[in-house]
């Protein structure tokens, strides 16, 4: 009896950012598959089943020849980009079965592949963020190999209440806890807001208010909307403004405000790559400011890394234990609806 798995495969998932993948092979697990990425010399990049038909040695531990094929390091095989086998010094190998060929779309500095169906992929399902591609934003970010399962850190960024304990002295604040967040359904999204209105900014947000040449001490309004778009991509829409201005809605001199990038791709049942970063719109040209924001939110980050880690060594222990629903989990649940809605719809065609 086949288990079905508590991810969704037709669909894309970030697999590498564009800078970690040259014409070396580089081998990841998605979804429980086992997968092999490289760049042609044309810069087209190619992503088949980490296997060597031949004796089954990982293609990842080759190279890539003149001609953009994949050669495998144990003997010799050569796949072309089509995973189909097309030499072997001294062999005819032209008959053999060849491997998957996953498709593969490189979109605003990622590399995104459909683990699923091939027929059914589709380049336009890649979720639109427009503010990868405009000027007039910075954007600066990391990986984490986390063990975890993936819908774990679905619930984390969906309830940021964590954030007055996990990260205490960084962007958590006890007046996080005063104000209920409000979730709901946005068409084929999930969508969690808080605000809290004329408060004290947190370390982070502070230094982030003297960056954009504001009073760091003053009194601010605080927002956090998070967007959950299947399977597992989060946006969220963070910032304070200086009180009365208009919080959200205010004018970009009287805030700072960014967004938080999370691309969440299931290795396994129990492990992730997690790959986050955060988009801005002010002073989006100084370097400098990009590199000390992206180094202050992965200390952040790993702080998250630690509590979820831990949280599934429990969860293994302990498979039995019911767990509890609060309403501050309301944009969890609905997101883990949503995916198995979809695990459902995948199961029913299949």
């Amino acid at each position: 009896m086949t288990v079905q798995a508590s991810w969704p495969t037709n669909t894309w998932y970030v697999a590498f950012s564009s800078d970690e993948i040259t014409d070396k092979p580089q081998g990841r697990q998605i979804c429980g598959q086992r997968m092999v990425f490289y760049r042609t010399q044309n810069e087209k990049i190619v992503a088949l089943a980490d296997f060597c038909p031949h004796r089954g040695a990982p293609l990842s531990l080759g190279y890539v020849n003149d001609e953009g094929d994949l050669v495998c390091g144990y003997h010799g095989m050569v796949m072309n980009c089509d995973g189909n086998c097309k030499s072997m010094p001294g062999q005819r190998v032209n008959a053999f079965p060849g491997i998957t060929a996953y498709p593969v779309e490189e979109r605003y500095g990622f590399i995104w592949v459909w683990p699923g169906d091939a027929e059914k992929a589709d380049t336009d399902l890649i979720p639109k963020f427009d503010f990868f591609d405009d000027p007039d934003w910075a954007y600066g970010g990391g990986v984490y190999h986390i063990n975890c399962n993936y819908k774990l850190m679905v619930d984390n960024l969906m309830d940021l209440t964590h954030e007055t304990y996990v990260h205490a002295t960084s962007i958590g604040q006890p007046e996080i806890e005063d104000e209920a967040p409000d979730s709901f359904k946005d068409g084929d999204t999930v969508v969690t807001k808080r605000t809290m209105e004329s408060i004290k900014a947190p370390p982070f947000w502070q230094n982030a208010l003297k960056f954009n040449d504001l009073e760091p001490t003053a009194d601010v309004d605080r927002w956090q909307i998070s967007r959950f778009t299947p399977p597992s991509h989060i946006m969220i829409n963070v910032g304070v403004a200086i009180a009365g201005q208009g919080g959200f809605d205010a004018p970009a001199d009287q805030k700072a405000s960014s967004v938080v990038v999370d691309f969440i791709t299931p290795e396994t049942e129990t492990s992730i790559w997690y790959y986050w970063g955060m988009a801005r719109n002010f002073k989006p040209h100084d370097q400098e400011l990009t590199k000390t924001i992206r180094e202050g939110q992965g200390q952040i980050f790993s702080e998250d890394l630690e509590m979820l880690e831990a949280q599934q060594r429990n969860l293994i222990d302990n498979p039995d234990r019911q767990l509890l629903k609060l309403n501050i989990d309301g944009g969890g649940v609905l997101a883990r609806r949503m995916i198995d809605k979809i695990l459902k719809q995948e199961a029913s065609a299949s």
